[in-house]
């Protein structure tokens, strides 16, 4: 007679939750004890009296979250007991600290995600896998028109367009999310072409990447380069003809060459204007969507995510080798469709049968989808995946949701 299973998860309206254990991973309320995979602001909320996460990430939890809280944090491996349920925090590859949970409980595995991808990243450590009998994976892209290439020829592309508006005597501004997209941008940015400055949200997302022992280029905050400038210019004169002169000099600085990283919602504001002629770009995985640079009035778009594409998703389930998949965050009716006609639970079985390591991380070519899915909708303006919403153009504030993307 076969034991039932422990029930290590369910879902909750405060998100999801392990009952024997008493905790929640990344509640979307404030609890007594929360599990949280990293530092983005829609899965690291306020409020909480306990929080666990990832020890590569903790200056970014601190700079987000109240100083009041209790905050524990763990090495990538490294086990730990709450209420009777083992858990360990594994690398997830989606930005600083970011962590899969793994919870073990009378022999029952399961691994929750968080966002993840499978792609190498300079920023933070590459995802591992897992294997459980319950696998919690998010499908922010979960379609197979979104397969993302390789991160040297992206950023081959984004130093290019440097170069280019560079020489033609143009500012260029790359937008990505405060934390973590705009740290992993300047990781691949040459700074032999010209000088990098940030926005205010991004500069703090990048003192703390710097704390962690992140290796970023040298970067300058547009307001401190402006202030720099202004309490040179003060020097020589006071009061009131100061602070003209000071503003005046602001004004005209020059940023030809330079480039800026920013947070997406600058773009449009009055924000911008300093900077002179500009050349202008988005970084994101929705750039992979025809008319998505168009709906962002951006010059170029790059498609860089930091969540996994397509192909991935199927190799971290594969490499699982759960019998229990649960989706979310996403194209979740596309991907339990695909999952549930039995394509994947073949391949499960085949990979299996094979002990070698290297065969289960067999990548899955596009051709080995069914071909209806290629024309899922997604690729035109009346796509169902909505582009990230909008957000505060605060230099001094996180640039908004910075998970989209």
């Amino acid at each position: 007679m076969n034991r039932p299973r422990p029930k290590l998860l369910e879902t909750t309206p405060a998100g999801l939750h392990c009952p024997i254990g008493g905790f929640y991973i990344d509640p979307v309320r404030p609890v007594d004890r929360a599990v949280i995979t990293h530092g983005h602001s829609d899965h690291a909320r306020w409020g909480s009296r306990h929080y666990l996460s990832a020890s590569p990430g903790e200056p970014i939890l601190r700079m987000r979250l109240s100083e009041e809280a209790e905050f524990e944090f763990l090495d990538y491996g490294q086990k730990t007991t709450v209420g009777g349920v083992q858990v360990s925090l594994h690398p997830a590859g989606h930005m600083l600290g970011s962590a899969q949970v793994r919870l073990e409980y009378r022999g029952e595995v399961a691994v929750v995600t968080g966002d993840y991808k499978l792609q190498s990243d300079a920023t933070c450590d590459d995802f591992e896998p897992i294997r459980c009998h319950t696998f919690v994976t998010e499908s922010t892209f979960g379609l197979p028109i979104y397969q993302w290439r390789e991160d040297s020829d992206i950023f081959a592309d984004i130093n290019q367009w440097w170069r280019t508006a560079a020489a033609e005597g143009k500012c260029c501004l790359l937008y990505g999310y405060a934390v973590g997209k705009s740290q992993r941008l300047l990781s691949g940015l040459d700074p032999s072409i010209g000088p990098i400055y940030t926005h205010g949200a991004v500069e703090k997302g990048v003192q703390a990447y710097r704390e962690s022992g992140v290796k970023l280029p040298e970067t300058t905050s547009v307001t401190r380069r402006i202030e720099t400038e202004a309490a040179n210019a003060s020097k020589s004169t006071s009061g009131e003809v100061t602070k003209r002169r000071q503003s005046s000099r602001a004004a005209k600085l020059d940023w030809s060459g330079s480039m800026v990283v920013a947070v997406p919602s600058a773009h449009g504001t009055p924000w911008m204007r300093k900077f002179g002629t500009v050349s202008t770009a988005m970084a994101s995985g929705w750039m992979a969507i025809r008319g998505a640079r168009r709906r962002r009035a951006v010059d170029r778009g790059f498609v860089l995510s930091d969540h996994v594409d397509w192909p991935g998703l199927m190799n971290a389930i594969v490499w699982s080798e759960a019998d229990e998949i649960w989706v979310t965050h996403g194209s979740t009716a596309v991907v339990s469709r695909y999952l549930n006609e039995g394509g994947l639970q073949q391949r499960l079985q085949q990979h299996r049968s094979n002990s070698e390591w290297q065969h289960r991380r067999e990548t899955l070519s596009a051709r080995e989808i069914p071909s209806y899915w290629e024309s899922t909708p997604g690729d035109d303006d009346s796509s169902e995946n909505e582009l990230p919403g909008k957000e505060s153009s605060d230099e001094s504030g996180d640039g908004g949701n910075p998970t989209s993307g």
